[in-house]
């Protein structure tokens, strides 16, 4: 029917009914919160590139992550920034790492036990170097070695399942790392544990205030022989297949905001359950916005995570999940 007849603009007429016949809907347990694990007691580290954003001590950490239970937040994602660095990473699979050391603590606090404890698994935050995976030099030239690091990121899951990760979540971008981490995984007595793959992961301009935040920065060099480019959605598609072959339990989609067309291809083609990163940039971005008063802070950050959802994401990492939880209720 057309106009007069059909009027779209009934259903719009009050805020209740705006609600009745809404398509797509956030809930604070589609929510996930990333926190920054560091050194130390009582630490609580403001970073700068991200305004309400902190490096946490594990004792802080423990409090945070008791706030995301009370605001009904899904789960929490936890990043480690080590004491010492070293060529290989070996703080990611040490047994009395930062990581491991956050997540005992909160597999210990009941008060927690609602909220999922995912451990994001790679390489980078641990090395010297920045990198995601072993370096391979011959003379200037380096190369990211792939077959070397995929068994020490195995490793680290594995590590980090045994010290209580609900989920573990490998962002590497190494090739086969899923199924090394499936088979650690079962080695060590972890059968249960999923694997959320960070399975189409670009290079991204996006990640720069996460640097910051996880001291992750490469020494030298790029990410973008491992790292997807950002031009390539076919290519991301393959990506999934092969995580998915290999035994992946739950996927990732990073970026969120300047991939929605990545989200929907996938979420179009798969079944599994999908997740979408609302990166560092994302949010300095539309913090810097909100400071300037040139955006309305509470709907600019609803209409961001609504798109995510919308393009058929199930669940959304995001640092604006305590403020959006607090605003759905």
């Amino acid at each position: 029917m057309n106009f007069p007849v059909t009027r779209l603009r009934r259903l719009r007429k009050t805020e209740a009914m705006r609600s009745l016949v809404r398509e797509t809907h956030l809930r604070p347990e589609m929510l996930i919160y990333p926190l920054f694990i560091c050194p130390g007691e009582g630490v609580r580290k403001q970073i700068l590139s991200m305004p309400g954003v902190f490096n946490l001590s594990v004792d802080e950490a423990v409090k945070e992550a008791a706030e995301c239970a009370a605001l009904g937040i899904g789960g929490v994602l936890l990043f480690g920034l080590p004491e010492a660095k070293d060529e290989q990473g070996s703080g990611a699979w040490d047994a009395d790492g930062i990581t491991q050391r956050a997540l005992r603590a909160m597999k210990a606090d009941k008060m927690l036990d609602s909220l999922v404890l995912i451990a994001d698994v790679c390489l980078c935050e641990y090395t010297s170097h920045g990198h995601c995976g072993l370096i391979a030099r011959d003379g200037e030239h380096y190369a990211i070695e792939n077959d070397s690091s995929v068994a020490l990121i195995a490793k680290a899951a594995a590590s980090l399942a045994v010290a209580g990760a609900d989920i573990v979540a490998p962002s590497d971008m190494m090739d086969g790392r899923v199924e090394a981490i499936r088979t650690a995984l079962d080695a060590a007595g972890k059968q249960d544990t999923p694997i959320m793959s960070y399975a189409a992961k670009f290079a991204s301009a996006f990640y720069g205030p996460f640097r910051e935040a996880a001291d992750s920065a490469p020494q030298f060099g790029d990410r973008k022989t491992y790292q997807m480019d950002g031009a390539n959605l076919r290519e991301a598609m393959r990506e999934i297949d092969q995580d998915v072959a290999e035994g992946a339990d739950m996927v990732l989609m990073k970026p969120a905001g300047p991939y929605l067309d990545v989200i929907r291809a996938t979420r179009e083609r798969f079944d599994l359950p999908m997740g979408a990163y609302q990166v560092s940039g994302e949010y300095s971005m539309l913090h810097a916005a909100f400071e300037r008063g040139w955006l309305e802070p509470e709907r600019a950050m609803m209409e961001s995570l609504l798109s995510i959802r919308r393009a058929g994401a199930d669940f959304i990492v995001t640092y604006f999940a305590k403020d959006a939880a607090r605003v759905l209720g």
